[in-house]
């Protein structure tokens, strides 16, 4: 079929509206991976402007770019604490005043968007197919490149698919700059993305060969390397760090040490230019002299080193360390460095042979990349064995990995696609071989997966995953050998929780995800970080989304979103998901790169649906294979494989902070039948950042009737927002309705709904076919009557009595629980309250108390009108004393909502409920019920507590997955003197400040998970967190800045906590020996503008 659009010229554009109408034959905007529906596109022109109309083959799905209105920071408290919530905001808000609008400047498209045809006069009324989004913009896509760059940029109404009628645009003029403040640069040692230039050198192979020792491991490199073609002679510059240098050869040659000149340091080294030989710069590189080397661009060269290294007092855990009595490597993102001397940046990628030789007895298996080449006991020294292993594909030197230790595997095999079978082996301690069966299902679920939705099998013959119990990260990707931290990789149902068991199966399918997003297509440097791990953590949700309930596991990912991700939009260290700078990497793997990230590739898959989204992930690897790439190289694969122009996509990618998306209108013309919704988008300044631009926000909507209570556009459609303001309608809406906004949070920003009512969140809550906003209204009817209280108490101390909660929230709680066709998962998420940390971020001033006493007597109230249905409802989903518990979908739903309804009714903390938490604890059938009795009996000061607490540390037998329950429920308690209770717990004989599973179960939960002891008025909270940051920066600057980082809301508290904050972070700022890690995070917060909700 023939599309017919039209075009206006600059002066018609405010004349014309598209509109879409609905023939009986036709549908609803398609799904993501849906048909495109048949549509009749009916342009609606006044007289004075279909003089200006010109008739023309093609119109764009998008605009030019334009630059948007900047609303201040300020928000009046009543207005925010609802703008977290996509399609909920009281009426009454409206009231309230909005973000005031800055003054609108123009700027110069100079982001590559496409300029629009000049168009014909046609016909006033023309029916034609309709066509997908992404279909319109490829036919745009085309004809510019048929006839070249367009002159003159038109603003332009663009047809919305399905009942969505065509959109207003209201937006800046062209011509001003964009707005970005430059970026900040002078701190030394500080590195900028602008500053990226290609190694001089190139690596093609890597021969390792380690004879590995707890004390002093020797070191042996062969290194095969050429410069690079188009280079001029200069020095090789290696990375290392903490090491010491045997011999060096170049090309059989030994290369000897430039002794330094008495002025010494790299004045004195800058004169011995000229000289062959090496030496040691600042930072402890190793520069050999470019006299020591080929002079030929393209002629390659051995370099050969032997280096002693000493990984038992290594603690920083980075490199080659001590685990235990087991050695193994963490190299991501600078750790290869503390091995060997190396071109330790991602770009540079090699292959590698890796020979292992170690005491057998003390080191029994060996492992590395790659696939097993050799293996044996070791000629003339029976007590020792070698293996050696080889990796065909090339990879950057932070995927390398080695495991030596005592370890047990399960084994399995899994046969690909196309027939080849791969060996599988899960690793762990002897005693914990028992609950390695979770994880071996995991990885045979994730390679399946992954061949059936990306169509990518596994590389090599082997697939070995391994865990140890000291580990930074959660797990690490290495090529053919992950690496875990044993929490993640461990489940039974005695020692672990169901949430513990669904991360165990998510991170294992995302790291072997990484094996194609990753390590067969990595990054060009770390600014790049998001291209991996962002579409990883993508590729991760729709994994367990697909496995597990889709609707469950997507709210409890947007909470995370929103209770992370947008806390650090909000503050100090805000940066966008592809950072511009950074002094120390490790810093900047936070929840923007890797989640927001995340939902930066959503929006690809939203706008392109799934075959779309399948094309551009196999252009991006038919392009990138075996090689490092960067974000605009993902872009570009999305956009010419769908034949689109998606250059406003790279804002995401530029600018920090969340946006908002505000409803300026809804409302159904009954006469015409004709729904219409108008936005307005903005983002607050952040850090660097004054002034934004337009998104693209993919807005999923449904509508839902008053009276039918069903659902009015089938499916949901999805308009695209591309501009500042912009209007859209939907056609044949016959009955009065409510809109669903945003649905499956199909963009990660904030919806300012002022004209929602309490009984369109109630009608959501009940009606809505879509869990996530279903979700959302049950909090935002939640979060009005929790921050009403708080600040009643805030006004004064000494209330206790407040106000009835609304009978629509009870109602609608009620008709939640007592809903049979719900899944008991989703329920338990319907009914829980709003967390403290995303509540908090409503208040201009957090009160910790006053919103911790806030949230207790909602909790409290919501189970007194409730606690005959709470009660029953308990009971019926209580087994029988006789009957196991299992791990299917069912019963862990199951658990979830009775687990839910025990912390409601011991919200009282009477004795009916100490006796309920009591059996419920002492009658738990796997680890996720004794856990839950176990925090509720740790709120309640009784014998029976420290019995319960007794009684779990004894069952535990040491058992390291238990004992960081054991710390971290004792963190959490609310009960007085919980400082000094904490403190005491530093000296207990099984916690250890080096192992930083523990530091994280006891230290980082109270700090971040205990807000009211945490934030005590006497400011002990704050000592204790930063004599730890100090305590731990000396041995694992990583662990200590994620400490640090828990000082970063500091200015959200009153003057008295901020004086107090002020003073650890000076204190700690003053450390002779501050790592560079935690010094980066300090002084962020220190130099931090005060912020406001």
């Amino acid at each position: 079929m023939k599309l017919l659009t039209f075009h206006l010229s600059i002066f018609a554009t405010p004349l014309l509206l598209y509109e879409i109408s609905r023939t009986p034959e036709s549908g609803c905007l398609a799904s993501a991976a849906g048909d495109a529906p048949n549509l009749h596109l009916r342009p609606s022109v006044s007289a004075i402007a279909s003089s200006l109309l010109s008739l023309s083959p093609y119109i764009s799905w998008r605009t030019g770019l334009k630059r948007s209105r900047h609303p201040s920071d300020e928000y009046g408290a009543l207005n925010s604490f609802l703008s977290m919530f996509p399609n909920v905001q009281m009426a009454a808000a409206a009231a309230v005043d909005s973000p005031v609008e800055a003054n609108r400047e123009e700027h110069e498209d100079k982001e590559g968007g496409r300029q629009l045809p000049a168009a014909e006069s046609g016909p006033k009324e023309a029916e034609v197919p309709f066509r997908t989004p992404h279909a319109l913009r490829a036919d745009f896509h085309r004809q510019q490149a048929d006839e070249g760059p367009l002159k003159t940029p038109q603003p332009t109404s663009a047809e919305a698919p399905d009942t969505a009628s065509t959109q207003e645009t209201k937006d800046s003029s062209e011509g001003a700059t964009h707005g970005l403040s430059p970026q900040r640069r002078g701190r030394p040692g500080e590195k900028f993305r602008d500053e990226y230039k290609p190694s001089d050198f190139t690596v093609e192979s890597v021969d390792l060969n380690f004879l590995l020792d707890d004390a002093n491991t020797k070191v042996f490199a062969t290194i095969i390397l050429k410069r690079a073609e188009g280079t001029v002679p200069t020095d090789l510059v290696l990375n290392g760090e903490d090491m010491e240098l045997l011999s060096l050869k170049v090309n059989g040659k030994v290369v000897e040490e430039l002794k330094e000149n008495p002025k010494g340091g790299d004045e004195g080294a800058a004169k011995q230019g000229g000289k062959e030989g090496y030496r040691l710069g600042s930072d402890d590189v190793l520069i050999v002299t470019k006299e020591a080397l080929p002079q030929d661009a393209g002629e390659t060269f051995t370099l050969q080193t032997e280096v002693s290294i000493h990984p038992v007092t290594n603690l920083k855990l980075k490199g080659l360390y001590v685990s235990g009595t087991a050695l193994v490597t963490q190299c991501e993102a600078e750790g290869f460095r503390r091995i060997t001397y190396f071109l330790d940046r991602p770009d540079v990628m090699a292959t590698y042979k890796v020979r292992l030789e170690a005491n057998k007895a003390k080191y029994p298996i060996l492992l590395s990349n790659g696939n097993k080449a050799d293996e044996g006991p070791v000629e003339d020294a029976p007590h020792r064995h070698f293996a050696v292993f080889d990796d065909p594909h090339p990879k950057p030197s932070y995927l390398f990995a080695i495991l030596a230790g005592n370890f047990e595997a399960i084994r399995d095999t899994f046969t690909t696609k196309s027939g080849k079978d791969v060996a599988l082996a899960v690793y762990s301690e002897p005693a914990q071989l028992h609950k390695l069966n979770w994880a071996m299902h995991s990885v045979k679920v994730s390679m399946k997966w992954e061949e059936d939705n990306f169509g990518r099998e596994y590389d090599l013959d082997a697939f070995n995953v391994a865990c140890v119990s000291d580990f930074n990260a959660g797990a690490m990707e290495n090529k053919g050998l992950n690496i875990f931290n044993c929490t993640l990789l461990l489940a039974s149902m005695d020692t672990s929780t169901d949430e513990d068991f669904e991360r165990v199966l998510a991170i294992i399918g995302h790291e072997y995800f990484h094996n194609w997003t990753g390590n067969r297509v990595t990054v060009r440097d770390w600014f790049q970080l998001t291209l991996k791990e962002g579409l990883t953590v993508f590729r991760e949700q729709l994994f367990m989304g697909s496995v597990l309930s889709a609707g469950v596991q997507r709210i409890q990912e947007v909470a995370d979103l929103i209770s992370r991700q947008f806390a650090e939009d909000d503050g100090p260290m805000a940066h966008p998901i592809r950072p511009e700078s950074y002094l120390a990497m490790d810093n900047f793997y936070t929840a923007t790169v890797y989640d927001k990230g995340a939902e930066v590739v959503r929006i690809y898959h939203t706008l392109l649906g799934t075959p779309g989204f399948r094309k551009g992930m196999d252009l991006y690897f038919q392009r990138h294979d075996n090689q490092a790439a960067t974000c605009d190289d993902f872009r570009a694969a999305m956009a010419d494989s769908n034949g689109v122009n998606l250059d406003q996509m790279e804002r995401w990618y530029t600018q920090a902070g969340t946006p908002r998306l505000e409803v300026l209108k809804a409302a159904l013309n009954k006469e015409t039948k004709v729904f219409e919704i108008r936005f307005k988008q903005y983002t607050p300044a952040t850090p660097g950042q004054n002034k934004k631009l337009p998104q693209v926000i993919p807005i999923k909507m449904g509508l839902i009737g008053k009276t039918s209570r069903r659902e009015l556009v089938q499916p949901a459609v999805v308009l695209e927002m591309t501009e500042e303001e912009q209007t859209f309608r939907l056609n044949n809406i016959s009955e009065d309705c409510v809109p669903s906004i945003l649905r499956g949070f199909s963009a990660p920003v904030i919806l300012v709904n002022p004209h929602q009512t309490e009984e369109d969140m109630a009608f959501l809550m009940a009606y809505d076919s879509d869990p996530v906003t279903k979700w959302f209204a049950s909090r935002a009817l939640a979060t009005p009557i929790i921050l009403s209280r708080a600040s009643q108490v805030v006004a004064n101390k000494n209330v206790r009595i407040f106000e009835q909660i609304s009978g629509a929230y009870i109602d609608a709680l009620r008709t939640t629980l007592t809903d049979n066709t719900l899944d008991n998962a989703l329920k338990a998420l319907l009914l829980q309250l709003p967390d403290w940390s995303t509540l908090s971020t409503h208040m201009k001033t957090i009160d910790p108390e006053a919103l911790h006493l806030a949230i207790r007597s909602v909790k409290a109230d919501v189970a007194a009108a409730l606690k005959t249905e709470m009660a029953k409802e308990y009971e019926h989903l209580t087994l029988p004393a006789g009957e196991e518990d299992d791990m299917e979908e069912e019963s862990t739903g199951r658990r979830k909502l009775r687990n839910t309804l025990l912390f409601f009714l011991s919200e009282s903390r009477d004795r009916e409920a100490v006796d309920r938490a009591v059996k419920h604890f002492t009658d738990a059938k796997c680890m996720t019920d004794r856990y839950a009795g176990l925090i509720t009996l740790g709120n309640i000061p009784t014998a029976e507590r420290e019995t319960a607490f007794a009684r779990f540390y004894e069952d535990a037998a040491g058992d390291p997955l238990v004992l960081d329950k054991w710390f971290r429920a004792q963190a959490r308690s609310d009960l007085p003197d919980q400082v000094e209770r904490v403190a005491e717990l530093l000296n207990h004989p099984a916690f250890s400040l080096k192992n930083p599973n523990r530091l994280r179960s006891l230290i980082f939960t109270f700090a971040s998970l205990n807000p009211l002891h945490f934030h005590r008025s006497d400011g002990k909270g704050y000592e204790l967190l930063a004599n730890v940051i100090l305590e731990v920066d000396r041995i694992n600057p990583v662990a200590a800045s994620r400490g640090a980082k828990l000082f970063l809301q500091w200015r959200r508290y009153n003057a008295h906590r901020q004086r107090l904050i002020e003073s650890q972070l000076h204190r700690i700022l003053s450390a002779k020996t501050l790592s560079k890690n935690v010094k980066e995070v300090v002084s962020m917060a220190l130099d931090s503008p005060h912020s406001s909700p």
